[in-house]
């Protein structure tokens, strides 16, 4: 039983409540000898309770009734929260027991769901009912409709529509199923969550089910008060399991018609070299799925699996369970190893002892758990068809054909993005429909088996066959694919050698890879002779081998003490290896971290951050005083008289080079202190004589040999006009030219490299940067490549207008970083594209070349007048058209006059209608042009 004591209330308490069988409450359960309650993501959750045969309300446990499990926080009132309600109906007790105590083991009320199973119906295939193209919240809602309408489930309610999820979104995916008459409501619930297509849970007894890691997948690891579970205040304990035995290096794929494919992991877990295994994928039959399948079986078994387990603290805990964080959100606590990490919470399992003292643990997944779950989910797309994220919202190439059988419903295609063995991504396509089982008059037929056509989705392009499956298979996968193309899809039966008509297209855009790659491990960072060392030893922050897409790590630096720095990118690493990072003003603070970018641009996370300052090589205290930048020694500190005994510098003693013309006195050096001969070329270092240690007219054309400086080279590390005020640098060992304006720092420049294209030679301008370091300009210029681009200088990321020119394109638009690029494209293809939006409905001014927009009418209105704003330069021609917002098709609209100034749409009823008008839609685009219409 639950105990408080008097004056003190806990900070967390737990209780439990009778309610009758799809009925009201019937009151607290108060004198239980303790129970506990397990609440998991996805599943049905557990209650155990023990309670005594005399103790208060033990009769309405011992009827068959419901109990809910509530919650109070200090302070707070009683709450029941999702997944809280258990079914009594399974007890167990022993007759000997004199206190009369009975155990009772109750599912949460979705296992009531198990109840209700799929009926045939009259659109029956193979024996399958068949659901085309439709959200998870159709078949849902099919199963608990005609089951209460048998009577079933009285008490189940649920929040979701066929259109929308229980938190009001338009459901972002689609399904093809055929599902056998007899599988229960719960077998399908838990199987769409387990593919990652939807996440569910019980309030009370309404089913509430919403789209995949949105509202059960809530990011409280970051923000400003992130939820953060820390040992010794919210965490009491924190074991860790891990296993190896089911690590594997190499796979080795088996599919149809003999298709054998190994894929191997050079980053997986092997101290004792190679383990391989084997797995039969049936209906797979081009190497590119095959490839996909070995992929995400090694990311899934190349490591340790580790199971994560943090004992709960309720006295002195900032956060609570259910309070503040539920099944399914992100959290910040402890991880493997003990580091903090932002961790996905599983299952909160709590529990009351007989005394009444709350004790409970969660169960966490980090980073690699969730990305095995969402490649388990993948690959159970791929194999199972018939899911799909909704579509591009693209428009397909008109074309169509008819034939015999009829045309193929609800085709559905999942493309994904997958590794080729170079570390490139290539696409991959599931592409499902319903089985066809008429012909196009409705008369039964058998079909053979069916045709998958698919081109690239530009008018002109060829339709090619792509994929045929026999008999009753309606799943095929394609490969490879081209990423960030979009493709039509359309699918047909073929019966007797005839073929039939062609589905409907479908469009959809094969996505890039976009996994990052893992977080860098923190670098080593060390300061010497006046520059910063940052050392990365090639491996992901767990140790891991980088993947095979690893384009490049970037060193990050910031001055930790500048709360306006961000950081900026100051190297880059290939592979493991050192980054010099010269220039560092002494004993100030450098802040050094990595990401990681692959070949598709995506980055990873910040690795671990680490702060080095440069130091000097001498005591600071003589810096400033007698040393000048632990370099030079000041004029006038140290006096020869004073500090020097006469004899005791000798030429031994003093290094090569150290004594440089401004240090010897005008004229100290005469002709009669050198004898003659005594200086030859061979006694003068290379570059010894630089144009500051030469006399203004001292090297006259009398003094140059014939021919002494004809084909030569002029070698040094550094050409310079000048040490300050308007100059030319010109340094060879970076192929660079600056240019900077007199007592200005701030220079552009020319230089050359071969970093973008091996073996290519690329040229490079930069302007300066603005006043604000908001912006500054570039010039690529490559063999088959040239940009002119706006960057911002902190990041180099873009921040403003570009031109680009390949081989194969041309862009011209404006990017800043942001959601708002907008640019033309031009392919080599003949095709062109605009990338972005179109001012809507706004004034122009009198010389736009196209004004376009879109407005609302209400109901009973005949028409608009449209205007542009400014009386335009130009005669305007516009392209209308309306669209009726009730669906209704019975009216005619036109458009009635046009001038430079305005245009007049309108419309009325057709067809013998003769309802009321409704609400109309009008889009427009309007163009100045030369033509008289």
């Amino acid at each position: 039983m639950q105990v408080i004591v008097p004056g003190k209330p806990a900070t967390f308490a737990l209780r439990l409540v009778a309610y009758a069988p799809n009925g009201p409450r019937l009151g607290v359960l108060p004198q239980h000898l303790g129970f506990e309650v397990g609440l998991p993501l996805n599943d049905v959750p557990g209650l155990s309770v023990t309670y005594p045969a005399g103790g208060l309300n033990a009769d309405l446990v011992a009827g068959y009734c419901e109990v809910a499990v509530e919650y109070a926080v200090a302070g707070g009132g009683w709450v029941e929260p999702a997944n809280g309600r258990f079914l009594r109906i399974k007890r167990g007790g022993d007759s000997t027991d004199r206190a009369g105590s009975r155990s009772y083991d109750l599912p949460g009320w979705a296992w009531m769901l198990r109840k209700v199973v799929l009926y045939p119906n009259d659109a029956m295939v193979d024996g399958k009912r068949q659901f085309s193209a439709v959200s998870a919240g159709a078949i849902l809602a099919t199963f608990i409709q005609e089951g209460q309408s048998r009577g079933a489930l009285p008490g189940l309610g649920f929040d979701f529509s066929t259109s929308h999820d229980s938190a009001g979104d338009p459901w972002s995916k689609t399904l093809t199923l055929a599902i056998e008459p007899g599988k229960d409501l719960l077998a399908v619930l838990i199987n769409l969550g387990e593919q990652g297509v939807i996440d569910w849970r019980m309030s009370g007894r309404t089913l509430q089910v919403f789209n995949p890691d949105t509202v059960l997948g809530a990011d409280r690891a970051s923000g400003a008060s992130p939820v953060d579970l820390r040992l010794g205040r919210d965490i009491t304990e924190a074991p860790d399991t891990g296993t190896l035995e089911d690590a594997v290096s190499a796979i080795l794929i088996g599919g149809e018609a003999g298709l054998s494919v190994e894929v191997t992991n050079a980053s997986a877990v092997a101290p004792w070299g190679r383990w391989e295994t084997f797995q039969s994928q049936s209906g797979v039959t081009d190497q590119g799925t095959a490839t996909l399948l070995g992929q995400n079986a090694l990311e899934r078994v190349g490591r340790e699996r580790v199971q994560v387990t943090r004992g709960l603290m309720f006295d002195a805990a900032r956060w609570l369970p259910l309070r503040h964080y539920q099944p399914g959100d992100y959290l910040l606590a402890p991880g493997d190893g003990g580091a903090m990490q932002s961790l996905r919470l599983r299952q909160i399992t709590l529990s009351v002892g007989q005394d009444g003292q709350v004790g409970g643990n969660v169960v966490l997944n980090d980073r690699f758990l969730e990305r095995e779950i969402r490649l388990a989910r993948q690959a159970a797309g791929i194999l199972d068809g018939g899911v799909s994220s909704g579509g591009s919202g693209g428009e397909p190439a008109p074309e169509s054909n008819d034939r015999v059988p009829a045309a193929p419903l609800g085709v559905i295609v999942e493309p994904a993005a997958s590794l080729d063995e170079h570390g490139y991504a290539r696409g991959q396509a599931t592409v499902t429909w319903s089985p066809v089982a008429q012909d196009i008059n409705g008369v039964a037929l058998d079909v053979d088996g069916y045709e998958v056509y698919a081109r690239r989705n530009v008018a002109g392009e060829l339709w090619l066959l792509v994929a045929q499956t026999a008999g009753g298979d309606v799943t095929a996968t394609v490969s490879p694919l081209v990423v960030r193309w979009e493709y039509a899809w359309k699918v047909r039966a073929i019966s007797a050698g005839v073929k039939g008509e062609f589905s409907d297209q479908v469009v959809e855009l094969v996505p890039d890879d976009a996994t990052p790659p893992p977080v860098p491990s923190t670098p080593v960072v060390a300061a010497r002779l006046g520059v910063i060392h940052v050392e990365w030893d090639g491996l992901g922050s767990a140790g891991e081998a980088m993947p095979i897409d690893l384009e490049r790590v970037h060193v990050w630096m910031k001055d930790p003490l500048d709360a306006d720095d961000a950081g900026a990118r100051v190297g880059y690493l290939d592979a493991a290896g050192t980054e010099v990072i010269p220039g560092q003003p002494y004993n100030a603070d450098r802040e050094i971290w990595l990401t990681a970018v692959d070949r598709s641009g995506n980055e990873s996370a910040q690795s671990g951050h680490v702060t080095v300052a440069v130091t000097p090589l001498v005591d600071a205290d003589l810096i400033g005083e007698v040393i000048d930048g632990a370099e030079h020694i000041i004029d006038g500190s140290i006096p020869g008289d004073a500090k020097i005994t006469a004899d005791s510098i000798t030429g031994r003693l003093i290094q090569a080079l150290a004594i440089e013309a401004d240090k010897i006195a005008a004229n100290a050096i005469t002709a009669d202190k050198i004898n003659a001969g005594a200086i030859e070329a061979s006694h003068i270092s290379s570059n010894a004589i630089t144009a500051d240690k030469i006399a203004a007219n001292a090297i006259t054309a009398a003094k140059i040999a014939a021919d002494a400086i004809n084909g030569k080279t002029i070698t040094g590390s550094l050409i310079r006009t000048g040490t300050s005020g308007q100059r030319i640098v010109i340094d060879p060992t970076t192929l660079d030219i600056r240019f900077y304006p007199d007592g200005n720092s701030n220079y552009s420049r020319l230089w050359t490299s071969d970093d973008d294209f091996a073996g290519e030679a690329t040229f490079r301008i930069t302007s300066g940067t603005n006043p604000g370091q908001t912006a500054r300009t570039f010039f690529t210029l490559a063999a088959g490549w040239t940009k002119l681009e706006v960057l911002r200088p902190s990041d180099g990321n873009p921040n403003g207008g570009f031109l680009e020119s390949a081989e194969d394109y041309s862009r011209i638009g404006y990017d800043d970083g942001g959601t708002g690029a907008q640019y033309m494209w031009f392919d080599g293809t003949g095709m062109t594209t605009h990338v972005g939006k179109w001012w809507d409905n706004v004034n122009a001014t009198n010389v736009w070349g196209i004004h376009s927009g879109s407005l609302v009418s209400p109901a009973n209105q005949i028409g608009e007048r449209i205007f542009y704003g400014p009386t335009m330069r130009d005669n305007m021609g516009p392209v209308c058209t309306i669209r009726d917002g009730a669906g209704q098709e019975n009216f005619t609209w036109a458009i009635t006059a046009s001038n430079n100034t305005y245009f007049d749409v309108g419309w009325s009823r057709s067809g013998g209608d003769s309802g009321p008008l409704t609400g109309k839609a009008t889009y427009w685009w309007a163009f100045r042009h030369n033509g008289a219409a």
